[in-house]
């Protein structure tokens, strides 16, 4: 009886190959190709599945398959246009101490209170320090399930045996493949490794679509994304959330970067306090509470974050140079678009920034990228410099060019009536902008000169 040829399947790429050879044919990775029958019983469970249908026609889809499950948490359903949906694959990513673990044992929690089956696989932190925070979040439903695990076998044997309809794994670089058995090839390296995680996230994934189990994987991230564990598994994965705040203030912020199930707009708010997270349906009295009127450099930004306006305070503070260079800060703003400011009021509203040192922040522990900060930053810097406070129900939003005009926004409408619903009487946009709601006065600019001498911002030697 002749013997059945044996397949090696590559780990990096995931193509596969009639016979073994030190370089995968398709990715070039050397090293790579292990034989099938050592990936596992669940590689070779989800390589089964029959996936070589016929081609069906679109109409016919049954969307009811993809249908997302509510979790309980308004916020986290908002950004998920309703929930998790079952077999998906969730990443979770945010800067360490941010509150990732707390969130999601409130979502599991919620789930687990409305009759579901959970699983909480914590690979970083021991299930009695679990349940300490646990303990601090409100009562503990029986069915909130706990695995302290790091290897991901048992975590598939786990989710095999309890057969939870959420899993989380906290997380994804803290968890690693067993020890190869004699014959058998694995990835190597330490937990959190780029192999490591590949290959995990790769066997999480294939139990999450085999047995239709709603999965979290939890990501750390520096500021600048540069890890490069949760970077990799992006392609991986169905959703991509991000989790955002400053550590040192309440608000924190959920934003989908990439969601197959829907939109990618929604913006999901929330206020650590002592019993966890907590929904903010009114931003604006975080961000806008303990806002002084009166004094000069601070001016109000109808900043646009996914789908939702948030009303921000800019605030600019010019002092005597004290270097022999000047200094440029910033906190939650992009320190070029500072630059440029400062280049256009110096040049066009005869400002002279030369010379002095600028300090420019976001009150609130917000950070603000988009361009249609220029003109509110522009106005803050002016009214510091000239000591000229500027009028409190004042907004201000416009992009500014390097000419000195003023341009227009997106989304300006949306902007106008948040900042209405706050009380703003007066807004400075663009000469082009469209109209606004009856009970907010349009100011309307040309340029960055014109905005800045209209609140008698401007220096004598540019009058």
């Amino acid at each position: 009886m002749a013997k059945t040829a044996k397949r090696h399947r590559c780990i990096d790429c995931g193509s596969t190959t009639a016979r073994w050879a030190g370089r995968c044919p398709t990715c070039g990775e050397w090293n790579t190709l292990v034989e099938e029958s050592a990936l596992g019983p669940l590689v070779r469970a989800v390589d089964e599945l029959d996936l070589s249908g016929m081609p069906v026609p679109l109409s016919s889809v049954d969307l009811s398959e993809a249908a997302a499950v509510p979790t309980g948490v308004e916020e986290f359903d908002r950004v998920l246009s309703g929930g998790l949906v079952p077999g998906s694959v969730t990443l979770l990513g945010g800067e360490p101490g941010i509150g990732k673990s707390t969130l999601l044992l409130q979502v599991l929690a919620a789930r687990a209170a409305a009759g579901h089956r959970v699983l909480l696989v914590s690979a970083e932190e021991s299930a009695h320090q679990v349940r300490l925070r646990a303990e601090r979040l409100g009562p503990v439903p029986p069915g909130l399930l706990i695995l302290s695990a790091t290897d991901v076998g048992q975590v598939i044997s786990a989710v095999v045996e309890s057969e939870p309809d959420l899993l989380v794994i906290d997380s994804i670089q803290a968890v690693a493949v067993g020890p190869a058995t004699p014959g058998e090839r694995r990835a190597t390296g330490v937990p959190g490794s780029i192999g490591q995680v590949r290959e995990c996230a790769d066997q999480l994934v294939g139990l999450a679509k085999a047995r239709q189990v709603a999965t979290v994987l939890v990501g750390h991230v520096t500021k600048d994304g540069s890890l490069a564990g949760p970077r990799a598994l992006e392609h991986m994965v169905d959703t991509v959330l991000s989790f955002e705040g400053d550590r040192h203030h309440a608000l924190r912020l959920l934003l989908a970067v990439k969601h197959r199930f829907g939109p990618t707009g929604e913006l999901g708010l929330f206020e650590m306090g002592d019993q966890g997270l907590n929904r903010v349906d009114d931003p604006g009295r975080l961000l806008l509470g303990d806002r002084l009127t009166g004094v000069p450099g601070g001016v109000v930004l109808p900043a646009l974050q996914g789908r939702r306006t948030l009303m921000v305070e800019l605030q600019a503070l010019v002092a005597p140079m004290g270097q022999a260079q000047p200094k440029r800060s910033v906190v939650g703003l992009d320190a070029g678009r500072l630059v440029m400011t400062l280049a256009v009021l110096t040049r066009h509203a005869g400002l002279p920034m030369h010379a002095v040192d600028v300090f420019a922040s976001v009150a609130g522990g917000i950070r603000v990228t988009e361009p249609a900060a220029d003109l509110a930053l522009a106005l803050a810097v002016a009214s510091a410099s000239t000591g000229v406070a500027l009028p409190a129900d004042l907004a201000a939003v416009g992009e500014v060019g390097l000419a000195g005009e003023v341009r227009q926004v997106s989304n300006l409408p949306r902007r106008l009536e948040e900042a209405e619903r706050l009380g703003f009487g007066r807004v400075v946009v663009p000469a082009s902008a469209p109209g606004g709601p009856s009970g907010v006065e349009l100011i309307r600019v040309d340029t960055v000169a014109e905005a800045v001498g209209r609140f008698g911002c401007r220096d004598a030697r540019g009058a």
